[in-house]
């Protein structure tokens, strides 16, 4: 069973390019510190392990929202669409 995950971290900048090389191992870049994408119980552990090897657990905030599908959760943009390109550090 699968999971889709909306990932938001919020770093100080000197941990920035280690929290974005471990979201991009695991999901889709959507916006600057905005990641999603699908991933399976045992892909969701691994993913929950590696941030947590990554950040600094007294000062970094890491949010994950769970949704059972992607269709669950409707989007609305307003401005530009940061999801194609690499992301700003």
């Amino acid at each position: 069973m699968t999971v889709f995950v909306v990932v938001v971290y919020d770093t100080l900048a000197e941990r920035n390019p280690k929290i974005l090389k471990t979201c991009r191992q695991y999901l889709h870049w959507v916006q600057r510190s905005v990641f999603q994408g699908e991933l399976s119980a045992a892909q969701h552990r691994s993913f929950t392990e590696a941030v947590k090897g990554v950040i600094d657990l007294e000062y970094d905030s890491v949010l994950i929202y769970r949704m059972q599908t992607h269709h669950a959760v409707q989007t609305e943009t307003i401005g530009q669409e940061f999801s194609s390109g690499s992301p700003v550090l």
